[in-house]
């Protein structure tokens, strides 16, 4: 049987996708690893710019999101700064006429409303399902399962977070030799909304306003991580104050921690035969500003809205995935370049550089144009 568009992998990017075509009349089969109700990642947080919300306020996801206790907490500023050196910056969404720059959210509390969605729209979704391989003729995408069976579309999207299985699509590595520890800190003032951005010697630091305290992501060499992961309570918040400051007051309480490495990957090209690769499995960027997420749900969002545009009978023919490649390369590659370029200017503290970033954040404070476009660009992306 020839379906219409496989989804290989409901996160939030597949799920995204698949929600956007709720309503094209299309022959959907969604795929996914986890269990039903489960993830595979656990809990963490998600920074969601203004334009994610509005993709997901298109498909009423937002008003139960936003509703549920917790899962939602508002950044209306941020703070970007660097340690040992001169250079501030606050963005703030009243000069953007917003009511908030972004947002962080609780992983499990999108996955659970895109769940909802999906069963409401009657998409059902096969869990507990491991994708092989995906691979394309120029007839139809063939999508083979773990048990062997093989499903046959016009097109597979693939947002499975790897896509390492893709045939005629390369991933490229580019190690950073960092690791990101993340927990839950407590401070001794409310947050207020605001988030902060700090460059350190190490490495940038960033703070998200998550509930009544702060989502923490440090970047640090691999060794001290591991010292840091198994460092008692008192230690850690001690250092941490060390690296930070007071900017955002007394740290008080650290919870459960946890590492991952840091490397930047993204897939080249980012379709082949019958064949597109999203989210996770087209780019995966350094955590610093927060671009990856978003950029994500904006590759969803732009291939929904390309498949509604192309004619059942074309979907997944080449001319259709070219467009689409167009139209998100000019986003995907500013992207990856304005990420990669931060962890390249900011994430080092050699003194020929400390200089002029802190020329650059002096500027961007007091250029207001260049600041507009600057807040507009993490909001809504680079194009």
């Amino acid at each position: 049987m020839l379906h219409d568009l496989v989804v290989a992998g409901t996160g939030p990017v597949g799920a995204t996708l698949a929600l956007a075509l709720a309503d094209a009349g299309l022959d959907i089969v969604a795929l996914d690893a986890r269990p039903d109700g489960g993830t595979l990642r656990g809990d963490r947080s998600l920074a969601l710019s203004h334009g994610a919300r509005l993709i997901l306020e298109r498909l009423a996801i937002w008003p139960a999101l936003s509703a549920a206790p917790g899962a939602v907490t508002t950044i209306t500023t941020i703070d970007i700064s660097q340690a040992g050196g001169f250079g501030v910056t606050t963005l703030d969404a009243t000069d953007h006429h917003l009511p908030a720059l972004g947002y962080v959210v609780a992983y499990r509390a999108l996955q659970a409303a895109l769940d909802a969605a999906l069963a409401r729209a009657g998409i059902a979704v096969r869990f507990g399902t491991n994708v092989a391989a995906v691979g394309g003729t120029p007839a139809y995408a063939a999508v083979t399962l773990d048990d062997g069976a093989m499903l046959t579309a016009r097109l597979a999207a693939v947002a499975d977070g790897t896509g390492a299985r893709v045939a005629g699509i390369a991933r490229e590595h580019r190690d950073y030799g960092q690791t990101a520890l993340v927990a839950h800190v407590e401070a001794d003032r409310p947050h207020g909304g605001c988030a902060y951005e700090r460059f350190t010697a190490a490495g940038p630091m960033a703070l998200l306003p998550e509930g009544t305290g702060f989502g923490l992501v440090w970047t640090m060499a691999p060794a001290r991580a591991e010292e840091a992961l198994h460092s008692t309570d008192a230690d850690f918040l001690a250092a941490l104050q060390r690296a930070f400051g007071r900017h955002a007051g007394q740290f008080l309480r650290v919870g459960a921690r946890r590492s991952f490495p840091l490397r930047l990957e993204y897939a080249r090209p980012v379709t082949a035969a019958r064949v597109a690769v999203l989210g996770n499995a087209a780019q995966a960027l350094h955590p610093v500003a927060g671009q990856g997420f978003n950029l994500g749900l904006r590759d969803a969002h732009e291939l929904a809205q390309a498949i509604v545009d192309t004619p059942r009978v074309a979907l997944g023919e080449r001319a259709m995935l070219d467009a689409y490649a167009r139209r998100r390369r000019a986003d995907r590659t500013a992207g990856i370049a304005f990420t990669h370029g931060l962890v390249q200017l900011f994430g080092n503290d050699l003194p020929f550089v400390r200089w002029p970033r802190g020329v650059a954040l002096a500027l961007l404070d007091a250029v207001p144009p260049v600041k507009r476009a600057f807040a507009r660009a993490m909001m809504f992306g680079l194009r």
